[in-house]
C-alpha cells in the first residue's frame, strides 16, 4: 500500500496548474447516460474516482475512451443502457455512484444502484434523493444494499421538490432525472455550488431547458430527448484552495494558474484574515504570499458560497501554525475531525467538543507516521507534513488519489521534499 514520505521545512515557490474539478467531472460523466449520442468532456482530472466512474459507465453499456495527455479528455457514448445497475463491486469506494440513479431512471424508467461508499466522514444519507424522486412519480425500494427504482409509466413526471437540507449530489441527481421527465420540475433549496452550475451548463448544451442558475430555485422543463455535447470541466476549487493553504503555511510564494478566482472567495478571505496576501493576477491566476507568522482566525463550514467543508482539514493544518486560538465549527458532516488526532500526534494542540474544534498555535510539529482517514484529511496531513520537522510518513494515501491529480509531482515542482513509496497491500 502506497505511502507519502515528506521532509518538511521548505517554503514553496513557483507556479502550479490546477486540474479540472473531480466533483464537476463525475456528474458530467453520469449525465452522458441521458443521451444515445456522444458526450465529449475536457479538462477531466486524472484521479481514481474518475477511473471508477468510467468503469461503471462501461459496465452499464457506455463506450468510454480517454486521451490522457496533455490533459484528460473523455468521450462517452451510451447508445443503449444495457445494464441499468451500478453494482457494489464498482461503487464501494465512491459515493458519486449515486449520481447514476437520476439519469438512468430518467432515460430508461428503471434503475438499480448500490448504496454508495466513499470517505468515512459520517452519514451522507440518500434519503433526500429518494424522496425527491418519489415526488416525480418513482416507486422506490431499498433491499439487499441496493436502491431499486422504477417509473410506473416508463417516464418520470415533473414535480415540486423542496429539499429539507441543501444537498449537492441530490440537486444534481434530480436535475438529471428532471430533464427527461414529462412536464416541469421545480427544485427549491437547491445547492448553488459551482459544480452544480457546471452540470447545468452541460445539460443545456445537450438540449435541456433549465432556468435559475446560481440561485436556490431551479426550474426544469422536461424534453423528449437530449443530444450529444462538447464540454470543458471547470477548475477544481478545492485543489486550488489546498495549494493556496500550502503557499501560506510554508511561508512561500505561489501562483495558481488555470483556476477560477471567483470560486475561491471564502478561502481567499480567510487566508487574508490569517495574514496571507492573496491577489488575483489575471483571469485565471491567483497568487499567494505569506509571512512565517500567521494569525488565528475562526471558521464555520457552510454550503457555497460559504467556507467549504472540503477545506476544513487543510485550514486546521494552517491553524496549527497560527498565533492564537482558531475556532473551527463543522456544520456539514458530523465525523470530520478524524485528522485532528493525527495532527495531535505530530504535536498540534487541538481540543474537540462535538462539532467544534479549537486549535491553539503556533505548534512546532514534528514528523511521525500518520494515517489518512478520508480524502480531505489526507490533504490536511500533507500540509502539516510540509511544515513539520523531520520526516512525516502518511499511510493509506489511496484516499488522496481519489481526488488530487498528481499531487506529489506538483508539490515537488514547487520545492517540497515529498515522495511516493510503493509498499505491499495491507
Amino acid at each position: 500500500m502506497d505511502k507519502f514520505l515528506i521532509k518538511g521545512g521548505k517554503p514553496l515557490h513557483g507556479t502550479v496548474a490546477i486540474s479540472g474539478a473531480k466533483n464537476s467531472a463525475l456528474p458530467a460523466m453520469a449525465a452522458s447516460l441521458l443521451t444515445a449520442e456522444t458526450v465529449a468532456l475536457h479538462n477531466v482530472p486524472r484521479v481514481r474516482d474518475i477511473i471508477t466512474m468510467a468503469k461503471l459507465l462501461a459496465f452499464m453499456g457506455a463506450h468510454v475512451t480517454v486521451d490522457a495527455f496533455p490533459a484528460a479528455d473523455y468521450t462517452i457514448e451510451a447508445k443503449a443502457i444495457t445494464h441499468a445497475e451500478a453494482p457494489y463491486e464498482l461503487v464501494k469506494t465512491m459515493r458519486a455512484s449515486i449520481l447514476t440513479l437520476g439519469p438512468t431512471l430518467g432515460r430508461t424508467g428503471i434503475a438499480r444502484v448500490s448504496l454508495p461508499g466513499g470517505c468515512a466522514i459520517g452519514a451522507r444519507p440518500v434519503d433526500l434523493h429518494l424522496s425527491a424522486l418519489e415526488k416525480m412519480g418513482a416507486e422506490i425500494a431499498t433491499t439487499h444494499g441496493f436502491i431499486e427504482a422504477r417509473a410506473p409509466r416508463g417516464r418520470l413526471r415533473g414535480g415540486h421538490v423542496k429539499f429539507e437540507k441543501i444537498t449537492v449530489t441530490g440537486t444534481e441527481n434530480i436535475l438529471m432525472a428532471a430533464v427527461l421527465a414529462d412536464g416541469e420540475t421545480l427544485i427549491e433549496n437547491a445547492a448553488r455550488e459551482p459544480e452544480v452550475a457546471d452540470l447545468i451548463a452541460l445539460l443545456r448544451k445537450m438540449g435541456a431547458k433549465i432556468s435559475g442558475d446560481g440561485s436556490a430555485t431551479l426550474r426544469v422543463q422536461g424534453v423528449q430527448s437530449l443530444h450529444g455535447a462538447d464540454h470543458e470541466v471547470i477548475p477544481d476549487r478545492i485543489e486550488a484552495g489546498t495549494f493556496l493553504v500550502a503557499g501560506a503555511i510554508t511561508g512561500g510564494d505561489l501562483t495558481l494558474i488555470n483556476c477560477d478566482p471567483e470560486h475561491l472567495g471564502a478561502t481567499a478571505a480567510l487566508l487574508q484574515k490569517a495574514g496571507a496576501l492573496v491577489e488575483t493576477t489575471g483571469p485565471h491566476r491567483v497568487r499567494v504570499r505569506a509571512p512565517r507568522k500567521l494569525t488565528a482566525a475562526d471558521i464555520t463550514t457552510e454550503e457555497y458560497p460559504g467556507f467549504a467543508t472540503d477545506m476544513q482539514a487543510q485550514y486546521m493544518a494552517l491553524a496549527t501554525q497560527s498565533e492564537g486560538a482558531s475556532d473551527i465549527n463543522e456544520t456539514i458532516f458530523e465525523n470530520r475531525f478524524l485528522h485532528a488526532s493525527e495532527m495531535m500526534r505530530m504535536g498540534a494542540h487541538i481540543s474537540i467538543d462535538g462539532h467544534r474544534a479549537v486549535v491553539h498555535g503556533p505548534s512546532a510539529l514534528s514528523g511521525t507516521t500518520v494515517q489518512a482517514s478520508d480524502l480531505r484529511a489526507s490533504a490536511g496531513l500533507v500540509l502539516a507534513g510540509l511544515v513539520a520537522s523531520g520526516e512525516t510518513i502518511i499511510e493509506r494515501v489511496y484516499h488522496i488519489d481519489r481526488g488530487y491529480d498528481r499531487i506529489v509531482e506538483k508539490l515537488r515542482a514547487l520545492g517540497a521534499v515529498i515522495a511516493r513509496v510503493h509498499g505491499p497491500a495491507g
